[in-house]
């Protein structure tokens, strides 16, 4: 028996087999690296120096300080402000969903470089919204909205709250909606079965956007830099200012620590309360109420207090026509830069301004010709196109693991995987960084692709899982029954079963390498510029409209990967 035992084990953990070795290697040694250098001073001796820096100066803790508040206070905005909106989108049918998601993938996937580049356009103080304050009378003088801690805020909730939509959905939908029938049933108003009944069920989705959203905040360094003053300085910016300026590994190495440490015991702190499995778009309902007793209880008072205050104004869970206006004006200011930055790449002007002055395709052909920018737009889509090859069949054989093993196996496995999303990339980069410069690979298209491969592997692996949950696994078995490999049973009747879900998948990791920057700016070593880290370079040393037509191209390539998956759904379906 115990053999037996072991041989399923064995036979359920191989497809995993190469996604691990791949993550031990490329993850587990460079954060063990940034782990063990931290420790060391500039001459090598092992030391705790670097740690009595940070600690002993106040200036870091004033930036520790600020990394948490701006990352806490995006999660909390993030989450309120999608909150409505993912609730709208849990109540209508699966086909209108469908549409409107596209509306939220679109500004989700769109460069962060783009967001931020029209969010200088905007808040400026010649950009869109002073010029029409002026425009209108309403100011003489407007003062600019960035640099500024409203800027860094602004754009910040900006580029996460697609991101808490998307992972609060997933539970939403899977609330029962007989158990609020029940609720009513028994007396309470749709005011009271909402807070008592369906918000507690939707809490892990909740709690899985805010931890997220606030890990993913911990390691930005992009709309800090470019909408802040230095009294909005992250974490990460020292991170890359000591060993871009500095050339103090050891130094950079702490502050990864730091952040990492941070990181692992927010984590830990999730599990507890809420588990995993809400990263996947389950609940855990029986661990939420252990931990969280009173919660229930705080909410039923609300609903109560709520339905009285507000029952002329009829049930909070049937006004969908207030959460569609809602919904449209919020995906309305998410589209924002794609609508800036547009009249801006035809301008005539060589200068930033709005509105913009005459028409020109001057820029666009300044960026088509350029050996400079083409360059890093050839190796942006020949890395992505790797990199969401390798991703993908990484990321099935984990998804396949994760269905296959005992109970016991799933949880510390899919903590595996998902791991390098938890991790702050900065941390990820940095410690590539070391692996790669002893192995000679900075500077490399390989080193690239093996860097965004390490990110974009928990994203497959959640979007696999999901749809093998949803797999009829009697047809496998009825393969193996006539006889069919393993490989001819996921070559015949797996992956054609789930095409549009491993296109997804390809999208997914295709546009994570296309639009990712950390990695590039530690990995490139500034000899192989992809198009985020050109746009990076020139976003903060000359800007021109240039960007903005580099960045309309963008938007354009982005916005068509998000819209391939939905040709593959009917083919799944059938």
């Amino acid at each position: 028996m115990f053999n037996s035992s072991n041989n399923k084990l064995i036979k359920a953990m191989l497809p995993a087999l190469p996604s691990i070795i791949f993550l031990a290697c490329f993850f587990g040694v460079p954060v063990y690296e940034i782990l063990q250098t931290g420790f060391y001073n500039a001459d090598g001796h092992a030391s705790l120096a670097q740690f009595q820096r940070i600690g002993g100066d106040i200036v870091y803790a004033k930036v520790l300080w600020t990394t948490f508040k701006i990352s806490l206070l995006t999660a909390l905005f993030s989450v309120v402000l999608g909150f409505p909106v993912a609730y709208f989108l849990s109540q209508i049918s699966d086909r209108r969903r469908g549409k409107w998601m596209i509306w939220v993938l679109i500004p989700f996937w769109t460069s962060y470089l783009v967001k931020t580049f029209a969010w200088i356009l905007v808040l400026s103080k010649t950009g869109v919204l002073a010029s029409i304050a002026m425009g209108l009378g309403l100011v003489n003088d407007p003062q600019a909205l960035a640099p500024s801690l409203t800027g860094v805020m602004i754009g910040m909730v900006h580029a996460m709250l697609p991101l808490a939509v998307m992972n609060m959905l997933p539970i939403m939908r899977g609330v029962n909606a007989q158990l609020l029938q029940a609720a009513e049933t028994l007396g309470a108003n749709r005011t009271v079965a909402f807070f008592s009944v369906f918000l507690p069920l939707a809490a892990p989705g909740m709690a899985a956007a805010g931890l997220l959203v606030f890990i993913t905040s911990l390691g930005f360094f992009i709309l800090p830099a470019l909408l802040g003053t230095p009294q909005e300085t992250m974490i990460a910016q020292l991170v890359i200012s000591a060993i871009n300026e500095l050339f103090n590994l050891p130094f950079a190495a702490a502050l990864s620590t730091v952040l990492l440490v941070c990181a692992i015991v927010v984590f830990i702190l999730y599990d507890k309360l809420v588990g995993l499995s809400s990263l996947s778009g389950e609940s855990r309902p029986a661990t939420r109420n252990k931990n969280l007793p009173g919660m229930n209880g705080f909410l039923i008072v609300i609903g109560r207090t709520l339905g009285r205050a507000h029952s002329a104004l009829g049930p909070l869970s049937g006004r969908v026509r207030g959460l569609k206006t809602y919904t449209v004006l919020l995906i309305a200011l998410l589209s924002l830069p794609i609508l800036v930055v547009l009249p801006i790449a035809f301008t005539d002007s060589p200068f930033l301004a709005f509105p913009p002055k005459g028409f020109s395709l001057r820029w666009f052909s300044s960026f088509m010709f350029s050996p400079v920018w083409q360059s890093a737009l050839l190796r942006s889509f020949g890395v992505a196109a790797v990199t969401a090859v390798a991703a993908t069949a990484l990321g099935l054989g984990a998804a396949l693991s994760l269905t296959r093993l005992p109970a016991a196996w799933t949880k510390p496995m899919f903590a595996v995987f998902l791991a390098p999303l938890i991790v702050p990339r900065i941390v990820i980069a940095v410690g590539l960084f070391y692996l790669f410069a002893r192995l000679g690979m900075v500077g490399t298209n390989i080193g690239l692709v093996i860097g965004h491969t390490v990110l974009a592997i928990p994203y497959v692996v959640v979007t696999m899982v999901a749809a093998l949950k949803r797999f009829d696994w009697r047809l496998d078995d009825a393969g193996r029954i006539l006889g069919a490999s393993a490989w001819a049973r996921l070559r015949t009747i797996q992956l054609p079963m789930m095409i549009g879900s491993v296109v997804a998948a390809l999208q997914i990791a295709f546009i994570i390498s296309f639009d990712e920057l950390t990695i590039a700016i530690f990995v490139s070593g500034g000899l192989t510029n992809t198009l985020p880290k050109q746009m990076w370079d020139d976003m903060t040393l000359q800007v021109n409209p240039t960007l903005a037509a580099v960045s309309l191209v963008m938007v354009v390539v982005i916005g068509l990967l998000v819209l391939i998956p939905t040709l593959f759904k009917r083919g799944e379906r059938a």
